[in-house]
């Protein structure tokens, strides 16, 4: 039984309300956050409003601030900010939707005037803006907010979204904005797309920076810039409509040639149930996609566009060229999967032995470690063991610990290749490292009933300090 000395909540609350409110204050004496959250809770029980007042007074006070905001108080504001947006989505949104809408709203709002006063490398308060944003489109389809307005802040927030905060808000606003409201906002961009930008005088030109083709002048890169985020409204209208068209439509003839993009309009063709079109998309820029760069997105949307149109069997063919190229497991999973009984067996089998053979012996131990196919992993260690490159610990160190049980000899030379490697560069750093690894191969070598031309631990040791025997460091660790 526990003593009624124990913290917890009973015995806490067997102290009573009026104690208990005696310790609360003294605990939160000079402690401005904490004073906050009490307020919040106390407004809480007369229902949103209060809270609502409360979050708004907040957001105001921390919009006013100027002060420059310390590496060691950025974690502290981030706090703040998270248990407002947390008040926002708990006290006010289950009555009040359209009230937490405008509140989360402000709440990103204040995120150029934060940004612009503290050091977020860490991304800690860029974290609670994503989350904000995020809250924003889950409450923005329970909201029914004058279409107008929304469309004028939406318009508001494409200009001046330096900082990302308001990233994909278009998409997230569509449920919120309907139809009407989504052509509206692409009337609007339009308009905009379609106006020539002022001239400036000569003389009023102010240069930026200066480039390979000459100055750079303020006026060009607003233009530019501008420009920009008219053709990105423009596609994310044209994808909350489900207009495949209209988004092809924004990029250039020239544009369509880049792999990338071509795959994007090619998925939204399949998406409105046209697959030729998307074909049609994918090969204005096939030439461009066998360049030699990876673009793993247009050879996906090419599979499942030749699915889409009944090419079955070219479909297969692909995804088997497509493995066979870069050893993607994904692909020979969608290709066995689709195989009839037994015959799939046989395609692992010629799969795994291309893998065995293939020229980037790093990149078929990944392969084979992740299949998994440990068996033939440790084969491969063991036939092409000269190729192991100790540098590569991020694959290395995992594939050993695997194999150390089933097949010690190849997770010794695995280890043996991280030792070599730090110690034949020098790398200090990774010393203690590779006496660990070390420590392991002496483990290991008690289950090794052969070494064959690798040499035993013995003789590897004596080899490790004929050549590095002055590595204090080392020996050591």
């Amino acid at each position: 039984m526990a003593s009624d000395k124990t913290l917890n909540a009973k015995n806490l609350a067997a102290l009573g309300a009026d104690r208990l409110a005696e310790l609360l204050m003294e605990m939160v004496a000079g402690d401005a956050a904490a004073k906050r959250l009490l307020r919040l809770e106390l407004a809480s029980r007369s229902g949103g409003g209060d809270v609502a007042a409360e979050v708004r007074k907040r957001l105001a006070a921390i919009a006013k601030s100027r002060s420059f905001v310390d590496w060691h108080k950025v974690r502290p504001l981030a706090a703040d900010l998270d248990m407002q947006r947390g008040a926002i989505l708990k006290h006010v949104a289950p009555t009040s939707p359209g009230d937490a809408f405008d509140l989360l709203w402000r709440l990103l709002e204040l995120a150029p005037s934060i940004y612009e006063r503290c050091d977020d490398s860490n991304g800690t308060v860029g974290s609670i803006f994503t989350e904000a944003l995020n809250d924003l489109g889950a409450i923005a389809g329970q909201v029914k907010p004058d279409v107008r307005k929304l469309v004028d802040r939406v318009e508001a927030v494409v200009f001046a979204n330096d900082y990302g905060q308001f990233d994909g808000v278009i998409g997230l606003m569509a449920p919120a904005l309907g139809d009407e409201g989504l052509a509206m906002l692409k009337a609007r961009f339009e308009e905009l797309a379609a106006a020539a930008p002022a001239k400036p005088k000569v003389d009023d030109r102010k240069v930026i920076g200066i480039s390979t083709r000459g100055p750079v002048y303020q006026e060009d890169f607003e233009a530019r810039y501008k420009a920009r985020r008219i053709q990105s409204a423009l596609t994310n209208i044209a994808d909350a409509l489900g207009d495949a068209d209209g988004y092809a439509a924004r990029y250039s003839a020239e544009e369509r040639t880049n792999p990338a993009i071509a795959a994007n309009i090619a998925e939204r063709l399949l998406g409105a149930h046209r697959p030729e079109d998307a074909m049609a998309a994918l090969k204005l820029a096939e030439a461009n996609y066998h360049s030699g760069r990876h673009w793993p997105d247009w050879h996906r949307v090419w599979v499942d566009t030749l699915d889409a149109m009944g090419q079955a069997d070219e479909a297969q063919n692909a995804r088997w060229a497509i493995f066979e190229r870069d050893l993607d497991a994904e692909y020979l999973r969608a290709h066995l999967k689709r195989l009839p009984d037994f015959d799939d067996e046989e395609a692992e089998t010629r799969a795994l032995n291309h893998v065995r053979h293939h020229a980037d012996f790093h990149r078929a131990l990944n392969f084979l470690m992740d299949w998994p196919a440990h068996g033939l992993a440790a084969d491969l260690v063991l036939t092409r063991h000269a190729e192991l490159d100790g540098d590569q610990y991020w694959l290395l160190t995992p594939a050993a610990e695997a194999l150390e049980q089933s097949h010690p000899l190849a997770a010794t030379l695995i280890l043996r290749s991280m030792i070599d490697f730090s110690l034949d560069r020098a790398k200090s750093k990774r010393y203690s490292h590779a006496a660990r690894h070390l420590q392991t191969c002496l483990y290991l070598a008690k289950g090794i009933d052969a070494f064959g031309e690798h040499g035993d631990h013995d003789a590897y040791v004596a080899k490790l300090k004929a050549g590095h025997g002055r590595k204090s460091g080392f020996w050591n660790a």
